[in-house]
């Protein structure tokens, strides 16, 4: 039992002044968490028992799949690191540090390797296949912006398991295997989540889907079909695009003199005024945007052109999801300088190819279509600019900011955006960490077969957050049972001291049935306190004893809806105990 007169805690009247969103807010408040520095926090005692049930639910799921837990250390040799070239692909967000002898560290914010490495020294034979692994451990990244409390901290508890198997069937198994376990873990933890299309970025691999809580506070945009069950991650969402078109169907391309038109606005001002037999809009036009881009371990930036259609921006998240780990980010005047063809603000397709500068464009920008764009000189743009016959692009990229009311690549469907928190993330990362440390297996032939792998992460701080921006009211926090501090709050209030022999029946009575307590028991707060503080903590149920008891009843009230009932005192056990079942 949890009794508030000795229990480590001191609740707030007053937000935290470097709050931002609404959990942060609470958890600080509710003596949950306290903030050591930027992204660190300490855990205190409520906090850290919401933080095991959720460990608890995460490794019975994971128990029940048949992996096997290990624990890896932190502190990871850079040379580790290096054979699997994410020495550097995770440049400034590597926590990195020396020994006393020199010798490079860091503090791991993931373990591929460390697991990779461990089966590659245990199994040898097929016959030891397939396996499952998983560990729940502190993990850390140097956050450039670390902001909403434990939602985007430097040091969190992560849950990460990895499968490893002889062949692709036996990958999409185990994938399989772990998705579910994901859904039952969710569903359990009270979320309201949504399983989206994703990006693998640094982490390689093929497929890779995203488990989301749609919340306010969330950092990740998805988008979500009305129609149909598609959701993405807007960095790996697909959006309809209009059909191929025959090329021979436009005229050929013509330029015209357009001076003073830099900006989409006014090239479509000046092509109206030119006395066509149409009225021309930004939709008409080709926006040609330059990046500049970067390879891991190279110092070397390397121009980027992305077409996309004039009325729509270019998302640079988007985009360097798709490109991760190649850094990108928008060209600066030095970049251009060192190809002075490219005149800002009458860019066009037509001689990127012979200038040896990448050019891709967005799927929007289709096969066959005809566009007004920049014709390489200053001062002057090109009509019936067609793709296929004047240009053909390196490739395409989703580059465009996604809007509500794209429509769905696979039903047509309406596309709504909303935020969400990620919660977990499942890959197929294939056989990447397996070929860079030599993990094999010998077949029943005799041969060496290289093990592929899945990669599969919980963030379980970030859960605590993330159920917290779900559940709570204008009153405070309001914890699904499963993760809750107790099952039950007893406010005894008053001064009576049958009121506190009669709470601490009922507090005794519930423990020996096996639910859960936290009992105010302090004789020297206010009943406006303990009332302000037990709607703060958020425990699902709460039992006032105090004025009722002269009528022979005390109050039971569900935090989650405001619902209240006096119940007997006589029966108030076994009633409590009903409703916390």
């Amino acid at each position: 039992m949890l009794r508030l007169s000795t229990l480590f805690l001191r609740t707030l009247r007053d937000d935290p002044a470097d709050a931002e969103v609404p959990s942060h807010k609470l958890l600080v408040r509710a003596g949950y968490v306290r903030r050591v520095a930027p992204g660190i926090y300490s855990w205190l005692p409520l906090g850290m028992i919401v933080l095991a049930n959720v460990e608890a639910v995460v490794r019975e799921e994971m128990n029940a799949i048949g992996a096997q837990e290990v624990h890896f250390p932190a502190l990871v040799p850079r040379e580790i690191f290096e054979e699997s070239g994410r020495w550097t692909d995770y440049g400034d967000t590597l926590f990195r540090l020396a020994d006393r002898k020199g010798a490079d560290y860091l503090l791991a914010p993931t373990h591929e390797e460390l697991f990779t490495l461990l089966v590659k020294g245990e199994y040898s034979s097929y016959k030891d296949y397939p396996l499952a692994l998983y560990q729940i451990q502190t993990k850390y990244r140097d956050e450039a912006r670390p902001r909403a409390g434990i939602l985007r901290g430097r040091e969190f508890v992560m849950k990460d398991s990895y499968s490893f198997d002889l062949d692709d069937e036996g990958l999409a198994r185990s994938y399989r295997a772990h998705r579910d376990a994901y859904e039952r873990i969710f569903t359990r933890l009270g979320f309201d989540y949504r399983i989206v299309f994703a990006v693998s970025g640094a982490m390689g691999g093929s497929a890779s889907e995203e488990f989301l809580a749609p919340a306010p506070a969330g950092e990740d945009t998805f988008v979500q079909c009305a129609n149909c069950d598609y959701a993405a991650n807007t960095e790996a969402v697909e959006i309809a695009a209009p059909p191929a078109d025959d090329p021979a169907r436009h005229p050929a391309a013509r330029v015209y003199d357009t001076p003073d038109t830099p900006t989409i606005e006014a090239l479509v001002a000046c092509f109206n005024a030119l006395g066509h037999d149409r009225v021309y809009t930004a939709a008409d036009t080709l926006k040609n945007v330059v990046l500049r881009t970067r390879a891991p371990g190279t110092r070397h930036w390397e121009l980027l052109v992305v077409g996309v259609p004039g009325d729509r921006d270019v998302d640079l998240k988007r985009l360097a999801g798709q490109l991760e780990p190649v850094e990108v980010e928008q060209a600066g005047p030095d970049d251009l300088a060192r190809e002075p063809r490219l005149v800002k603000g009458y860019i066009g397709p037509q001689q990127l190819a012979e200038w040896k500068v990448r050019y891709l464009v967005d799927p929007l920008v289709a096969e066959g279509s005809a566009w007004i764009t920049g014709a390489n000189e200053e001062g002057r743009h090109a009509s019936d600019v067609v793709r296929g016959r004047d240009f053909t692009p390196d490739g395409e990229i989703g580059a465009v900011e996604i809007r509500d009311g794209d429509r769905c690549a696979r039903c047509g469907g309406v596309l709504e955006i909303a935020r969400g928190i990620e919660l977990g993330h499942v890959f197929q990362l294939g056989r990447k960490y397996a070929t860079a440390f030599g993990l094999t297996a010998l077949g029943p032939d005799g041969k060496p077969v290289t093990i592929t792998m899945g990669s599969y992460g919980v963030g379980v701080t970030r859960a605590v957050a993330a159920l917290a921006e779900q559940t709570y009211d204008d009153k405070g926090l309001c914890w699904p049972r499963a993760v809750a501090p107790a099952d039950v709050h007893i406010v005894a209030t008053g001064k009576d001291d049958r009121v506190f022999t009669e709470a601490e029946r009922i507090a005794t009575g519930l423990e020996a049935v096996g639910v859960r307590v936290l009992y105010d028991d302090r004789r020297s707060v206010s009943a406006g306190v303990k009332f302000g503080d037990a709607e703060l903590l958020g425990v699902p149920t709460i039992v006032v004893v105090g004025r009722g008891l002269a009528d022979g009843v005390v109050e039971l009230r569900d935090r989650r809806t405001g619902e209240r009932e006096d119940v007997p005192v006589v029966d108030a056990v076994g009633r409590v105990a009903a409703a916390c079942r």
